[in-house]
């Protein structure tokens, strides 16, 4: 049997279907499902198991109908979603007076090719809420039983093979989203007409709005679009809707062309449904793996198969006119950057729930150095669209970090997974989740073996407890419902709840592991704040257990909003009083904060030491506009390294970085990492160059001036403040446009600086190149490196820009920083 139930279902909450119907959807490897009508609030009950299913191998085939025009065209369209993941789903057709009342839900689990379970379930639900959890409705399961000849399971096959005829009968057709339209329009001329007579009341959707938060970034994004941008970065707290917010100003945009990018396919399942809502008429199309929906009017696309050259030729440059890219702190990343170097669409959004500037520092000069709007997670408390945080900072007592190897910004995983295996930890551990815990748990753990290790030692003190990860016994659904449900109390978890999954009635978390970044802590810690109306949720308690090594301050900064370290250090050391969001609490444990102040004695003031602290935090190497936006000194750097590349030359024992620092390391560094720059043009200058591989060959004049003034209308309040008035108007292909460009950042970088050994470039006739070579060998990383200085150059231009136009005064060290900068300006 697939379901450990009485054979006979009656409905209502005392005896619902919908339990039943999951416990033999985790099990199985076919379903085959035909139900007369398909409600949304039904389907939303069934949709994730049924894509679990699905991604784990198993076979769907699932049937609805038209008749009497009452199922949503809303379920339609999710449905859709399902059936470009893998799964069969047709319509039955009521023509005349056909008319078709199956409500049959049939699971089997084969295995090599033979039965060994099946269950069936037929009766009167439809698939909707009030018939799975509390209508009366009755079903009646019929089981497989073997062995292959008794009338159980010769039963069993002829109920499959009733629904292979029906299934394959010429009336039922393939779910596609021009049917769902027509459907649409005829539903909506019959239904008021069908409901007096038949007394149906249809499903009450309520059409989405903005909340709070997401109207004043709506605003802003309006506003950043009359001026005349075609980027913008929106970094909204986790929690707080960033897709909701894409979807809404999808619509406010009036966009026909919609393409949406993530890296993991839970946001993009989470996308699609959230766009299906705000725009319920519009085609969307997955673009992932073997599945290559390129005509849908919104494509959700992973940047995994969109990156490939042969992916982004099946669009052309102006194919959408609204782009979003979610997670945008990867986006850096070159397969993110060749996808939005190849798009031009009337505006780009980039979304992170990144709090601050530092992690967004390269990713800021993918959106024209353009921040449009900034919520962080205090705003979201305040504003009651976030659950107050009680934070508890447990010193992690029996694991020594100190004796564990650290390398690239990360303990050796054999070492840390043994030490985390042990009984005195699990027990400090389960100790202090006794103390603080609330109802509903989920633990972060390092690996699968201490997932199943502590779920194991909760379980031998009595308590509900699961491990969930890839390829775990208890899938992914099924933990979080039965969590939901109160069934389980505590979920350990490897990699499988940090990004794009809500989990309202989670009320508390435990950090079992250190964390990398300030990113993945936010992501993590953002699965318990979601307010929850179910469970009356009024806080979240996170009980993050702190080690005696530096890394474990990336909590710290993350949870107060500090750009560094060095400023949580302070903090503590000088018992600053912290600004919590109203509700909140935050608590440090006595032996932690006693470790950060010896480690603040500790913390030295050298460029490289600056340089291998960034690189912890960031667990990257870090670039040279993160250490500039993270506020470390460029120019106590340069004094004491020579260069940024020589300084990374050094730190990372490159070969081929201390290669490019031998044959070129007086270029970049006063070509370009100190060359003038009153204005941006050589900035976007050495940006179109490198974008018509101009370190491999000679540019056309032409071209560059081209790239050049399309870079530059990027930034429109650049260009209208830098450029003449009689030159603002000039088309990129014109001639006075090109003559203007030759006789300013074209022309002055073919000069030799005084200080400088050659002058860097050389225009020839009709066009400009390096004034040397460059080795086939060295190409690929010097345009890496040049790309990395670029973006720095820009981002000191515009961050300089921005300081000048702040109405308030400036403290004497900014000013002093402002001075050093304009040296290299």
């Amino acid at each position: 049997m697939l379901a450990n139930s009485p054979r006979l279902t009656t409905g209502t909450a005392q005896d619902p279907l919908l339990p039943k119907l999951l416990e033999a959807i985790y099990q199985a490897t076919d379903i085959e499902i035909a139900v007369s009508f398909i409600q949304p609030s039904g389907l939303e009950l069934l949709f994730d198991p049924l894509l679990e299913a699905l991604n784990k191998g198993a076979s769907i085939r699932l049937l609805t109908s038209d008749y009497l025009n009452i199922t949503h065209p809303r379920a339609l369209r999710e449905l859709l979603m399902l059936a470009e993941r893998g799964a069969q789903v047709r319509v039955f057709e009521c023509t005349g007076q056909t008319s078709f009342h199956l409500k049959s839900y049939i699971f089997t689990q084969n295995k090599n090719a033979k039965i060994i379970k099946g269950s069936a379930f037929i009766g009167s639900n439809n698939i909707s809420r009030t018939a799975l959890t509390h209508a009366y409705e009755w079903s009646w399961r019929h089981d497989w039983q073997p062995p292959e000849d008794s009338s159980a399971a010769q039963e069993f096959v002829k109920i499959r093979h009733a629904f292979a005829q029906l299934f394959d009968e010429p009336s039922c057709v393939s779910l596609t989203a021009d049917w769902i339209d027509t459907y649409s329009v005829r539903r909506q001329i019959n239904l008021p007409l069908l409901a007096p007579i038949s007394g149906f009341i249809d499903e009450n959707i309520e059409q989405p709005s903005p909340n709070s938060v997401q109207v004043e970034a709506l605003q802003a994004l309006l506003e950043t679009r009359t001026e005349g941008f075609s980027r913008g970065l929106v970094v909204l707290a986790t929690g707080m809707g960033k897709t909701w917010l894409a979807a809404f100003d999808a619509l406010q945009m009036q966009a026909k062309r919609v393409l949406f990018v993530a890296h993991r396919e839970e946001i993009l399942l989470q996308a699609q449904s959230v766009f299906n809502r705000v725009h319920p008429n519009a085609h969307t199309g997955l673009f992932q793996g073997a599945l290559k929906e390129h005509e849908a009017d919104f494509v959700f696309a992973s940047v995994q198969s969109l990156s490939k050259p042969e992916a982004l030729q099946r669009f052309s440059i102006k194919h959408f006119d609204y782009i979003v890219v979610d997670e945008f702190h990867h986006a850096s990343a070159p397969s993110y950057r060749s996808i939005i170097k190849h798009f031009n669409p009337q505006f780009l959004l980039g979304l992170t729930a990144t709090p601050e500037r530092t992690d967004q520092a390269d990713i800021l000069s993918l959106c024209d150095n353009n921040l449009v709007f900034e919520r962080n997670l205090v705003h979201g408390i305040n504003a009651q669209l976030l659950a107050p945080i009680h934070y508890y900072g447990i010193y992690d007592e029996y694991v020594d970090y100190q004796e564990i190897p650290w390398r690239s910004g990360r303990f050796e995983p054999a070492q840390i997974e043994f030490a985390f295996a042990t009984q005195k930890r699990a027990k400090h551990i389960y100790q202090h989740w006794l103390k603080h815990k609330q109802t509903r748990t989920l633990g972060f753990c390092i690996s699968q073996k201490h997932a199943d290790y502590m779920s194991q030692y909760f379980q031998q003190q009595g308590v509900r407890a699961g491990a969930v990860y890839a390829g775990s016994q208890l899938t992914r659904h099924a933990a979080l419902s039965q969590l939901a449900q109160g069934q389980l109390e505590v979920i350990f978890s490897v990699d499988m709840f940090n990004e794009g999954t809500d989990l309202p009635a989670l009320d508390t978390v435990l950090m079992l592991r250190p964390t990398e970044s300030k990113i993945i802590f936010l992501q993590q810690l953002g699965r318990g704040l979601r307010l929850s109306q179910e469970t009356n949720k009024t806080h979240v308690v996170v009980l993050d257990f702190l080690g005696n090594h530096h890394s474990f301050l990336n909590s710290p900064a993350a949870l107060l909003g500090e750009k560094d370290r060095n400023t949580v250090l302070n903090t503590i050391r000088q018992q600053q009083p912290i600004q919590l969001a109203e509700g909140c609490f935050i608590n440090f444990a006595p032996k932690i904060v006693g470790f950060w102040e010896k480690l603040a004695r500790k913390i030295g003031s050298t460029a490289a030491e600056d340089y291998q602290q960034l690189r912890d935090e960031l667990g990257h190497r870090p670039t040279a506009t993160e250490f500039f936006h993270k506020g470390y000194d460029l120019a106590k750097m340069r004094k004491q390294a020579g260069s940024w590349l020589a300084l990374v030359a050094k730190q990372e024992e490159d070969a081929l970085f201390k290669q490019l620092l031998s044959e070129h390391g007086e270029f970049f560094a006063k070509g370009v990492e100190t060359t003038s720059m009153n204005k941006s043009f050589k900035g976007f200058l050495y940006q179109a160059f490198l974008d018509l591989s101009g370190v491999q060959e000679p540019v056309a004049t032409t071209q560059l001036a081209k790239r050049s003034r399309q870079l530059l209308e990027h930034r429109p309040d650049d260009l209208r403040n830098e450029l003449p008035q009689s030159i603002q108007q000039a088309s990129a292909e014109s001639r006075p446009w090109l003559s203007y460009w030759r006789k300013n950042p074209i022309f002055y970088s073919c000069q030799q600086d005084k200080n400088s050994s050659q002058a860097w470039f050389i225009e020839h006739g009709n066009s400009f190149a390096l004034n040397f070579t460059v080795t086939p060998e060295l190409q690929e990383i010097f345009a890496d490196y040049f790309q990395e200085l670029i973006d720095l150059r820009l981002a000191q231009y515009f961050a300089r820009k921005k300081k000048s136009k702040q109405p308030y005064p400036v403290k004497k060290a900014e000013i002093l920083q402002a001075a050093e900068e304009s040296k290299d300006v």
